[in-house]
């Protein structure tokens, strides 16, 4: 484990290429400092670990748990959440012809996207502090589900389908306190395609290290 070194993976886009929804500072604010940030405290977390185990430190290891812990949950959130969006208006952020299974799952559970949306729309609003909301599937192809995650914590024992980042980083340098007009743009740059893909097919893919 002393030898892993976690990585802050690329963009899949150019930082202004959510704009309007999202603005290419905090875009470059979140990626390079943020995400890199828990991938620079992740690996060091292992290799405190690593000197731990060498020295039979059992205080110091069960004392590690909760950094692995929250720095690993944030690179696996942030990772997921940079594929599962898409640039403003791309054919990506088309649900129809980007997610047809996906779409036909939703409106047979929540009766229509928009009502997915509005579901989805109130869990988020009602995030106390920081946290995530998440689409989840309780298999591949399965049955879906909105979810919180707290703080950092991972998706564990789902698909996670697409997630939302609702930690004031994510958008209070350009909605300050309108966290509900960032709630309603993320819609324009989701990624259909990815959801389509892992809803299908699951999340299987290397994350900075990761195995998901």
């Amino acid at each position: 484990m002393s030898d892993q070194k976690f990585t802050l993976p690329p963009l899949p886009y150019d930082y202004n290429a959510l704009e309007p929804v999202i603005s290419s500072q905090i875009m470059t604010l979140h990626h390079t400092k943020h995400h890199q940030t828990y991938v620079n405290n992740l690996n060091a977390a292992f290799a405190s670990q690593a000197t731990a185990l060498s020295t039979q430190n059992i205080p110091e290891l069960i004392a590690l748990q909760a950094k692995i812990k929250f720095n690993g949950g944030g690179h696996i959130n942030h990772s997921l959440f940079w594929k599962n969006l898409a640039p403003y208006e791309s054919s990506a952020t088309k649900i129809d012809s980007a997610a047809p299974t996906l779409k036909a799952a939703i409106e047979a559970q929540f009766g229509s996207v928009n009502e997915l949306i509005k579901a989805f729309n109130a869990v988020l609003l009602g995030i106390q502090g920081s946290g995530w909301g998440w689409l989840v599937a309780d298999k591949v192809g399965g049955k879906l589900e909105i979810v919180t995650t707290k703080d950092q914590d991972p998706v564990t024992g789902a698909v996670p389908v697409f997630g939302v980042d609702m930690w004031e980083h994510a958008y209070y340098l350009q909605y300050l306190n309108n966290k509900a007009g960032y709630v309603e743009g993320v819609w324009k740059v989701i990624n259909w395609a990815v959801a389509e893909g892992r809803y299908v097919s699951g999340v299987e893919s290397e994350v900075g290290g990761v195995k998901l």
